[in-house]
This record gives C-alpha cells, structure tokens and sequence, in this order.
C-alpha cells in the first residue's frame, strides 16, 4: 500500500504540564498496538468532535481529571506513516487541569522532565515531538 492510498488517522494529544515542569506520560498497556512504548495521553478524534474537545474527553475517561478547551495550547503536530495509516497528531500542552491524574484503563504512568524523555521508548510519531518540549520548557 503506498502512502497515497494509506487512510489518515486523526489523534490528538496533550503534553500534560505539573507546576514542577515534568510531562505526564503513559505506558501502553499490554495487548493494544505498540504496547509498552511510553506516549502522551490523548486519543482519536471522533466524527464531530474538535482536537481539543477529544482532549477534554479522553483525559477524563483515561486520567480521571478535567480540564477546558481555553486551557489547551497547541504546539506542534506530527506526521507519521505507519504500516496501515498515515497517523497526523496535534500536540496541545495543558497546564490547567482539576483533579490527581490516575491510570483509568491500566496504563502506567509518569512524570517526566522533557530532558528526559529520550530514556523512554515512544512510538516513531512521539519522539520527535521531544524537542519542542524542551524548548519550552
């Protein structure tokens, strides 16, 4: 299949901030795609819904927190040709959020300094992600 005919896949993700300037990163859980590589939370955008509105959604249902469209700030995105899809994923940081992140679906989870994170194994599309948390951070 060439990259022409791959469909694309749109997943939003969020680079969740602490006041200590650590990332929130996510294990992938056994039995689901890429398991054991570390990612940030996030999820697919579903018919209708915004990037952002998926942020909402999916930082409740995996992390149990909330948080609102106005305190998403987008980064970057990345492009990234998987076997099956052409994966196009917004970066958004989010420093504002209510409640105590907590593994909903199994997951592990982390805090990270951005420096860091090379000492994780991510999927190919998060990694190059790295740099522009360093960055501002």
């Amino acid at each position: 299949m060439n990259d022409q005919s791959k469909r694309i896949l749109l997943v939003a993700a969020c680079a969740l901030v602490d006041p200590d300037g650590r990332v929130l990163l996510a294990k992938r859980p056994e039995g689901k795609a890429l398991a054991g590589l570390w990612e940030f939370p996030g999820g697919k955008v579903e018919a209708g819904e915004t990037p952002e509105n998926t942020l909402v959604r999916e930082l409740q249902e995996e992390l149990g927190i909330e948080t609102k469209v106005a305190c998403l700030a987008p980064l970057t995105f990345a492009s990234h040709t998987y076997e099956d899809f052409h994966l196009l994923m917004p970066l958004y940081v989010c420093r504002r959020f209510w409640g105590t992140p907590r593994a909903q679906e199994g997951q592990e989870l982390k805090w990270v300094r951005p420096r860091d994170m090379r000492d994780y194994p991510m999927p190919p599309a998060d990694a190059p992600l790295i740099p522009f948390l360093i960055d501002l951070l």
